[in-house]
Parts: structure tokens; sequence; C-alpha cells
């Protein structure tokens, strides 16, 4: 017998960003016969579980632990190692983008060869050392150079230099896996066969989320302030202390965690379609889809996609003839694939064009980090009878977030449900529209903002940094609907053997997002200045047009905004046929 069922994340349900309860179960799971074994201990299983806590405060402290290094590293590079403010910022750029790119390293040995839980514990002693290396290169006074005499400062050695940076790119690979498995990893505690997890896993990832936003403003604030006020040494330790907490605490937790092992390299599966509808491109890929291949799965609790008709060009490769009908032949050949293998390539697809877009909303979005910056450093910085700095309205979109998230989840989800004739709430999709949506009333507010200003500036005045407050507020729901639903999405809409590679392609989508904020800066800067005019952004923005350049970034926004509308209305939502 077979119920075909969709995939959790578009399902008709509420999907609250946060839950009032976090549940999960206390399973142990190494391999399919094992899950099959235990498959009605599992249904009557209150659905909470003791990994979960363990996983959320591993997600917390890792964020403390990277933030309390990476917020203020181009402060310490200059300030410590007396480098250059041009090498300084290249360096600190460097590193933060293979920060984002090494988990695809880890999320390709996750689902391969190692499992989460695996590439979670190797990465966490690089990740570990690494934090230790770059604390005692703090705290050795020969390990970094003296402080300057007057206006003479003596640059760090050859030596020094490899001692800290090695410390720091042994972070970078320890964030390749933690980065990639940590969050399937909490994702697969949950039985998705119980209903009652199911819902709480749509709420794990909203906490997941949170937690980390709470790691950066703990570090934004608390850090920092030690750093600059105290000694680099004892900042860098908390971090560093942090990790040692996190490590330990996810190497105790072992027994909670349900364990899922990897089926060998998804990619090879992805190549053999490919191959395989290549090889049979003069063939015509019949009309029903029970003439294409599919293997029997015999017992219990075995998973098929369904098929669907987009890209049948790809149903080709699961054209069956005389001598391609054995189940092993199928699996390892080059010529006959199941229609599951063709359904995962068909989702991988699909889902391009969805994480394009979201490449383009980062972009947008790193603004936050730099032009809003920028812009709040030549505004009057007093409120009240205190003064902000510019970069600390970066934890105010941290509360921000938070703020957010009660909305969404005590207001706008509850209001949406009962409005809808079926009851349910908004879907994945529909969520991180409203987040790309969001993004061009941001960018639209920053540019009010800063046309104020500038006519403010024109009149002799300077108008106050609380201006900035509404486009902080805005982007940050932004980001609550867009980053939170995102993580989810590709999670619930990847292929089983390629979750944790998906999740990497999600964080990768943010690293290419400052790349292109860094190119199109550049390019606005270079095409708008000329012998007589500084263009829109000079380095004196009393004198430039920032207004202009964020009213660009909202026209951009809003055709990446058209884009992914049309793309969100054809998707078609991954189906998952339970054999039982």
């Amino acid at each position: 017998m077979e119920n075909g069922n969709y995939d959790a994340s578009e399902r008709g349900r509420r999907s609250p960003l946060l839950d009032k309860e976090s549940q999960s179960s206390n399973i142990y799971e190494d391999n399919e016969s094992v899950e099959a074994h235990q498959r009605s201990k599992l249904q009557s299983t209150p659905a909470y579980s003791k990994a979960l806590p363990i996983i959320l405060g591993f997600s917390f402290l890792e964020g403390t632990a990277f933030n309390g290094i990476g917020i203020n590293l181009v402060l310490y590079l200059g300030s410590v190692l007396h480098g250059s403010t041009s090498s300084n910022a290249a360096n600190v750029a460097v590193w933060g983008g293979t920060t984002y790119f090494t988990p695809l390293l880890g999320g390709f040995l996750a689902d391969t060869y190692w499992g989460n839980y695996k590439t979670m514990f190797i990465s966490v002693i690089f990740y570990l050392l690494g934090m230790i290396i770059v604390t005692l290169s703090t705290a050795i006074p020969s390990f970094r150079p003296p402080p300057c005499d007057g206006s003479s400062c003596q640059p760090a050695t050859g030596a020094q230099m490899f001692i800290f940076y090695f410390g720091l790119y042994l972070i970078a690979l320890g964030c390749g896996g933690t980065r990639s498995a940590l969050l399937p990893f909490g994702a697969d505690q949950f039985n998705d066969e119980n209903p009652v997890e199911v819902r709480k896993k749509v709420s794990f990832f909203s906490w997941f989320y949170v937690c980390s936003m709470v790691g950066v403003l703990v570090a934004g604030i608390l850090i920092v302030w030690i750093q600059e006020n105290i000694s680099w040494t004892i900042g860098f330790g908390i971090a560093t202390l942090c990790m040692a907490i996190a490590a330990g605490g996810f190497t105790l937790g072992t027994p909670a965690y349900k364990l899922r092992m990897p089926t060998g390299s998804p990619m090879k599966s992805v190549l053999q379609v490919a191959v395989a509808s290549l090889r049979k491109m003069q063939l015509e890929a019949p009309t029903d889809a029970k003439l294409l291949y599919e293997v029997n799965q015999d017992g219990a609790g075995q998973k098929r996609l369904a098929h669907t008709d987009e890209f049948r060009f790809l149903d080709k490769a699961a054209i069956t003839s005389d001598l391609e009908t054995s189940k092993s032949h199928a699996e390892n050949s080059w010529t006959l694939c199941t229609i599951t293998q063709v359904e995962e390539l068909k989702i991988l697809i699909r889902m391009l064009p969805i994480w394009a877009t979201s490449i383009v909303y980062s972009a947008a979005c790193t603004q936050m980090n730099s032009t809003f910056i920028q812009q709040g450093s030549v505004m009057d910085t007093k409120v009240g009878s205190f003064s902000i700095p510019p970069a600390s309205l970066s934890s105010f979109g941290v509360i921000c977030v938070m703020v957010w998230v009660f909305i969404y989840n005590m207001l706008i989800a509850p209001a949406i449900q009962r409005r809808s004739p079926s009851g349910t709430g908004l879907s994945n999709l529909q969520r991180m529209g409203i987040g790309r949506f969001t993004m061009i009333i941001s960018m639209i507010t920053a540019a009010v903002v800063e046309a104020k200003r500038l006519e403010s500036v024109r009149k002799g005045q300077n108008i106050s940094i609380a201006w900035q407050f509404p486009q902080y507020f805005i982007i940050s729901g932004s980001e609550v609907f867009n980053y939170i639903t995102q993580l989810e999405f590709f999670y619930t809409q990847a292929p089983d053997t390629m979750r944790s590679i998906c999740t990497s392609f999600a964080l990768l989508s943010t690293a290419l997002g400052n790349y292109l904020s860094s190119l199109i800066i550049t390019v606005v800067s270079a095409a708008t200045a000329s012998d007589r005019n500084p263009g829109w952004i000079p380095d004196d923005l009393n004198k430039g047009h920032l207004d202009y350049y964020f009213y660009s970034l909202a026209v951009m926004c809003s055709l990446n905004f058209c884009v992914y509308v049309v793309f969100a209305m054809k998707y078609k939502l991954k189906k998952v046929i339970q054999e039982s």
C-alpha cells in the first residue's frame, strides 16, 4: 500500500517562526534497518529530546565564539599586528568569504562519507584548535609585535603573521563542518512520520537562527567591549571558552543523538542521470510514468519520489531495455536510473533559480554592515544623552530580528490563519517572497533617509542617527521572513542524500552576495565619478548621492523579486511516496 505525502515544508498548515515548545524525539538511529526496527517506538515516543537543547546551545555558543573573533578582527589587525588599512580590509574579506565557502566541503563530506555527527565532531576539533592558537597569539608576547612607540609601529614578522593566520584558517575550516552539518543534524532528530514532530521541526529552524543571532548580540556588545577596554587576550579567551563549552556539550550529548549514516556520493547519482539521459537522447520518453524504471522497495518505511512532468528529457534515463531490468544493474549503471534518481536531479534544477535570487537579496542585505554604517557615521550619533556608535546599530538589528519573530508568531501568523479558507498559514515560498519584497522597502527607506540627511547638510544641520532605526527594523523583518525560511526550504526540498550540501549552498549565497555587493559598489563608484564629480559614493558622503545608490539597489531588488515570483509560482514541491 502506498501513501503519497508532500514534503512537510509546504503542507497545508500554519508555519510558525517560533513555537513555545521545543520538543523532539530521543532516538538512536544508525541505519535504515534500525529505523525500521524502531518505527513503532518512534510513533509512541513523546516529541521531545535532550538533543535539541544541546544543538541550540551549540548554535548560540558557536555564534558567540565566531563573532567574538570576527567582529573586531579588522581592528586587531591594525592596532596589534600593525597592518595597513587596505591589507587588513582585504584579509578580513578573504577570511570571511572562506568561512562561507568551506561549508561546501563540509556538506560534501557529511552527505558522502562521514555523516553529520562525525563531520561535526572532526570540525569542532579544528575549530577549537584554531581558537586556542588565535588566543595564544595575543597572550604570548613573542607571538605578536611590540606596542607602538609613539608614531613608530613595528610590523608583525612573518612567523607572527603565520601563527595568527594559521589559527584563523583552522577556524574557517572548522566553520565548514559546523555550518554545513549542524542544522541538518538538528533537523534529523525529528521523526517526519510523526505530525507533532513535523510541526516542531518547523519551529526548530527559527530557534536555530535566533540562537545564532543572540550569539552575535553577545559578541558584539560584551566581547567587543572587553577587547577594546580591558584586554584582547581576555576577549579572545572568552570566545575560545564558549567554543570549548560548545565542544564539550556536543560530545557529552552523544548518547542522546539520532544518527543518520551517509548512503554514498549523491553527486554520482546526479551524474548517472545526466549521462544516461544523454546516451538515450534518440529515444522518446513515454507519457505514462508507470513505464519508467523504479526499484521495488522491500519492506516498510522505504521512500521514493513521485514522478513530475517537468524536464521530461531527463526521464529518458529511466527508460528500460531488456538488459536493464535488474535492481543491481540500475544501481551501478550509467545507462539506466530510477525515477527517484531522475527526480532528485529535477529538484536541484528547480531549486537553482530560487537560490540564484537569494544571491541578489544577500547583496542588498549586506548594506546593513557597510553603507548603512557609513551613512550613520556622518549623522549626529547623539540620541538623547547617549552616543550611539554607527556599528552598534547592527546589534539593534539583532534585537529587531527577535521582535519580528514575536510579531509574526503572535500577530501575523494567527491573523493569516484565521482569514485563510483552509486554515493554513503562509508557505515557505510565500514567506521568502515577503522577505524579498520587504528588502525593496528597506532600500527605499534608506534612500529617503539619505535624501533627508543631504537636505539637512545643505541647510547647515545634521540629523540624528535615530533616523536610521526604521531602515534597520524593516531589513531585520526581511531577514526573518527570508533567511529563516530559506534554511528550512533548502533542507526540506533537497534530496535526502544532499541535505547538508544544499544547506551549504544556502550559506554560499551569502558569500556570493557579499562579493556581488563589493562589485556593485566598485562599478557604481567608477561609473558615477569624474574629474569634476566625486560620484555617488565619495569619501565625503556629504558631497555624494548615497540616496541614488540605495534607489538603484531598490530597483535591482524589484527586478529580482519579479524573477523570484515567476519561478516560485512554477515551482513544484517535492512529493515523497512512503511505502508502508
